[in-house]
C-alpha cells in the first residue's frame, strides 16, 4: 500500500531526541510511504514514489498530516470498578493524598479488582483500550498494581496478554506490585516488600516465559513514595528485579522528593515517571543519564493543582523528555494522549512540535521500543495516523476533539 498525498508526512527520523534537540519532525511536504506487510518500505515525496511503485495499490492521505502513531508510556489502563465518589468528595475538599493511609486512593480499586473475575478484567477494559486506540494511541505500556497480592497480579498480566494478542492496541506489560501497600500489610510494609522480593519476582520469570514465550520479560515498576515505598524498598525491589534480568521502571517524586530519581539513574532504569518534586541536581543527573523522563500532565491536571513537573529544566539538562496519559481511576480517566499534547502546550511549555515528539520516538524509548515504532523511517512497523487537518500544529492548538481520521496499525487500515 502506497499512502500518498500527505500536506506534511512527520516522519520524525533519527531516533530518541535530547534536550533543546526536542521537537526535531523531519518534515516531508507532500509525502507518501510504501507499507509492505507489516513494515514500512520507503518514505519520500509523493512524485518518488508513485515513480518509483506505480503498480502499488493507493491511499490518498487526501492533503491531511501523516505521522507515527502515538505511544502511550505509562498507564494504569486494566481495573474493575470506577471513583466517581472519590472525585465528588475531592471537588468539596473532602480527599487528599493523606486519605491513602486511611483506606482511601486506590485501596477501594484494590478491593473491586480483587474480585474481578478475568472476564469482568476484559470487559471493563477492553473499552478503554479501544477508545486510546481511536484517539491515536497504536502502543501503550500498562501496569498491574490493582491486585496486590500474588494471585490477583497474575489475573492481571493474564488479562493483559489476551488484550494485547486481541489487539489491535499493542501493550507493553510492567508489573507494579509495589503500587501501594495492602491493608494486611499497612503496619508491616517490610514483609510485603520480602513477598515481592522472594515469592512474586521469582514466580514471574518461571510463569512468564510459559504465558508469554514470544514476549520479553514485563518491566518491574515500584511506587517510591512516603505513603507507598521509601526509597530502601524500593531499592530492594528493583535491585532483586535487576537481578532476575527484569528491565526497570520507577514511579517517582510525584508528591515527595524522595532521592528515587537518583536511584533511577543508578540502576539503569528505562524510565522515572511523574518528577514533579524531582530537585534540580537529580534533574541534571537524569539529564546526563538514558533514562527516559516521563511526565503525565494529566495527573496534576485530575487532581486540580496547578503544579506540574519542570519540563524547562529537564530539557535544559539534555534529558530525553516523554509524555504520557497516566490513564487511572483515580486522578486521570484520560484515554487521549491529543489531550495530553494540549496540557503540555500550555502547562509544560512545550510547542507542538516538541510534544509531538515527546508523544512519539521519545515515549517509545520509554518503553524500549524506539527501534520498531515511534517514526516513519524503513524497516519500522506500519504504525501510522492521518489526521482530519493539513498542519501539525493542530494537535495542541485543538483540544476536547479527535483530529485522528484513520489509524494504521501493523499495516492494517481502520477508519475512525
Amino acid at each position: 500500500m502506497l499512502i500518498h498525498s500527505a500536506s506534511q508526512l512527520l516522519t520524525l527520523a533519527g531516533g530518541p531526541q535530547r534536550g533543546a534537540d526536542l521537537g526535531r519532525l523531519e518534515i516531508i511536504p507532500d509525502g507518501a510511504v510504501l507499507i509492505q506487510g507489516e513494515k514500512i518500505a520507503a518514505v519520500g515525496t509523493t512524485a518518488e514514489l508513485r515513480r518509483a511503485y506505480p503498480h502499488e495499490p493507493a491511499l490518498d492521505a487526501g492533503w491531511k498530516v501523516v505521522m507515527p502513531g502515538f505511544v502511550d508510556p505509562h498507564t494504569h489502563a486494566i481495573w474493575a470498578g470506577d471513583r466517581a465518589a472519590e472525585f465528588e468528595q475531592r471537588l468539596q475538599g473532602r480527599f487528599s493524598p493523606e486519605d491513602v493511609a486511611a483506606g482511601g486512593g486506590i485501596l477501594p480499586t484494590v478491593r473491586v479488582t480483587c474480585s474481578a473475575s478475568l472476564q469482568t478484567l476484559l470487559k471493563e477494559t477492553r473499552p478503554r483500550l479501544w477508545t486510546m486506540f481511536q484517539y491515536g494511541t497504536t502502543t501503550a505500556e500498562v501496569k498491574t498494581g490493582y491486585g496486590l497480592n500474588t494471585a490477583a497480579e497474575l489475573r492481571l498480566l493474564q488479562a493483559l496478554l489476551k488484550l494485547n494478542d486481541e489487539g489491535p492496541l499493542e501493550l507493553a506489560i510492567t508489573f507494579l506490585a509495589a503500587h501501594a501497600l495492602p491493608p494486611a500489610f499497612l503496619a508491616r510494609p517490610d514483609e510485603y516488600v520480602d513477598l515481592i522480593c522472594r515469592e512474586m519476582l521469582p514466580l514471574l520469570t518461571h510463569w512468564w516465559p510459559h504465558h508469554a514465550p514470544y514476549l520479553d520479560l514485563p518491566f518491574v515498576d515500584v511506587n517510591c513514595e512516603r505513603l507507598a515505598f521509601n526509597l530502601e524498598q524500593c531499592r530492594r525491589i528493583l535491585t532483586h528485579a535487576r537481578a532476575l534480568n527484569f528491565p526497570l521502571k520507577i514511579h517517582s517524586d510525584q508528591f515527595d522528593p524522595m532521592g528515587s530519581t537518583s536511584l533511577a539513574v543508578e540502576l539503569g532504569a528505562v524510565s522515572a515517571d511523574h518528577l514533579r518534586k524531582t530537585p534540580a541536581e537529580e534533574i541534571k543527573k537524569l539529564g546526563a543519564s538514558d533514562t527516559v523522563a516521563v511526565l503525565l500532565p494529566g495527573i496534576p491536571f485530575g487532581w486540580g493543582t496547578a503544579e506540574q513537573a519542570s519540563a524547562r529544566e529537564i530539557l535544559d539538562a539534555g534529558g530525553i523528555l516523554a509524555l504520557a496519559t497516566g490513564l487511572n481511576p483515580g486522578s486521570a480517566w484520560c484515554e487521549s494522549m491529543q489531550f495530553v499534547i494540549a496540557l503540555a502546550c500550555r502547562y509544560l511549555c512545550l510547542t507542538p512540535s516538541q510534544a509531538i515528539a515527546a508523544a512519539t520516538i521519545n515515549a517509545a524509548a520509554a518503553i524500549c521500543r524506539s527501534h520498531q515504532i515511534g517514526s516513519i523511517e524503513p524497516g519500522k512497523q506500519a504504525d501510522l495516523l492521518i489526521l482530519s487537518t493539513p498542519d501539525y500544529r493542530h494537535l495542541g492548538y485543538r483540544f476536547g476533539t479527535n483530529l485522528v481520521q484513520t489509524v494504521i496499525k501493523k499495516g492494517h487500515v481502520y477508519p475512525v
